[in-house]
C-alpha cells in the first residue's frame, strides 16, 4: 500500500477520511442494541436459584406472554406478591410487553420458586441486552440470596427448637 503526500485542502476531507478508516473496537461491538435474534436457538437464558428451587428462564422478543411450568403466571403464582415481585424486573428494564418469557421451574415453594425466576430472569436480560446489567445489579436482581434452611439438629424436634426442660 503505498501513501501519498498529499493534503487534504478541507477539515471536512479530513472528517471524511478518518471516519472512512475507523474502525468499531470490540468494546463498543457487544455493547450495542441486542440483536433481534440470538445465535443459539433464538432465545436467552438465565438460571435462577433460591433456597431449594431452580428456575431455567427462556426470553425473546415477542408479544409479553408470560408462562410458568406450561402455565400462565397469574394461574401458577396465586399471591399478588409473587406476581408483582416477578413483573418488577420486566418493568425497570422497559421490557414489560415486549419480552416472551418462557420459565420451567422445580423445587422449593412458591417464594423460593418465584426469587429463583428473579434471579433467571435477571440473568437473561443482562445476556439480552449488556446495558441493562448495572441497573439490575443495582436492584438486587442478579445476586443470589444465599439463604438457606438451617439443618435439624440431633436431639432436638428442629433447628433450634428445645425440647422442653424439665428441673425433676
Amino acid at each position: 500500500m503505498t501513501e501519498e503526500n498529499t493534503q487534504p485542502e478541507t477539515t471536512e476531507e479530513v472528517v471524511a477520511t478518518e471516519e472512512t478508516v475507523a474502525t468499531p473496537s470490540p468494546e463498543t461491538t457487544t455493547k450495542s442494541a441486542p440483536t433481534s435474534t440470538p445465535t443459539d436457538g433464538h432465545w436467552w437464558w438465565g438460571t435462577g436459584r433460591r433456597k431449594a428451587a431452580v428456575a431455567r428462564v427462556r426470553i425473546r422478543p415477542g408479544d409479553g406472554a408470560f408462562t410458568v411450568n406450561n402455565k400462565d403466571l397469574k394461574q401458577y403464582f396465586t399471591e399478588s406478591r409473587d406476581h408483582k415481585d416477578i413483573l418488577t424486573v420486566l418493568e425497570k428494564s422497559n421490557a414489560k410487553g415486549s419480552m416472551s418469557v418462557h420459565v420451567k421451574t422445580n423445587g422449593g415453594g412458591y417464594t423460593g420458586q418465584a426469587g429463583a425466576i428473579i434471579l433467571g430472569l435477571g440473568r437473561a436480560l443482562s445476556k439480552y441486552d449488556p446495558s441493562l446489567e448495572s441497573m439490575l445489579r443495582e436492584n438486587g436482581y442478579l445476586t443470589r440470596d444465599p439463604r438457606q434452611v438451617e439443618r435439624k439438629k440431633p436431639g432436638q424436634p428442629g433447628a433450634r427448637r428445645r425440647f422442653q426442660f424439665s428441673k425433676r
